[in-house]
């Protein structure tokens, strides 16, 4: 999405293709496999079973994908322009990018622990797993950012400490959007399942 709305706008690339690979790749190891570990959700077996004939992707999965990729579009835009205004070189502007997008994904993996509830009611600590894979992949991500070996392979460079808590911010708010999104729209269904 970021990559083709650059190009629909005549804009320089806020990230480069292999460093949309470092963010699948890396994201998919540390990130995708730690849900997998996460303790039954309470009240899971009240629920009522799926029909045969409902969608996989219901209407609310959907309106949440859209929420959280439109976040990340929006963020990863905003940090590569600010970066720019601010005197950043092309590649440290994309390093901000490729920060805000992992780091987003990293705290919104909290929300992705339960299809219904915000993170503000799941708790932090019962899947020391998600602790592990979310460690592994911020050491992964300061040796983006910060190695020279990975600067020349990957495009990537050393970011500041203001960038770095621009980056950290807007990451902590896509988790904090989601998570309200969800309550929310609990307490309008009034407590039902919602997916």
């Amino acid at each position: 999405m970021v990559i083709l709305i650059a190009v629909l706008m005549g804009i320089p690339l806020p990230i480069l293709p292999l460093q949309i690979f470092w963010i699948n790749m890396m994201t998919a190891i540390c990130l995708g496999v730690t849900p997998s570990f996460e303790p039954k959700e309470r009240g899971l077996m009240d629920r009522p079973p799926h029909k045969d004939c409902a969608p996989i992707l219901d209407s609310v999965l959907i309106q949440r994908i859209l929420l959280v990729s439109a976040l990340l579009c929006a963020g990863a835009f905003t940090i590569f322009e600010w970066l720019l205004t601010q005197g950043s070189t092309v590649a440290e502007a994309r390093t901000g990018a490729v920060a805000t997008i992992v780091f987003a994904e990293l705290f919104y993996l909290f929300n992705c622990r339960s299809l219904s509830r915000s993170f503000f009611f799941t708790g932090l600590f019962p899947n020391p797993c998600l602790w592990l894979g979310l460690g592994l992949m911020v050491v992964l991500q300061i040796v983006f950012t910060h190695m020279p070996l990975m600067n020349r392979l990957l495009g990537s460079q050393p970011l500041d400490g203001p960038a770095w808590l621009l980056v950290l911010a807007f990451s902590l708010l896509v988790s904090l959007v989601v998570g309200i999104e969800k309550f929310l729209r609990g307490k309008l269904s009034g407590g039902k399942r919602t997916c």
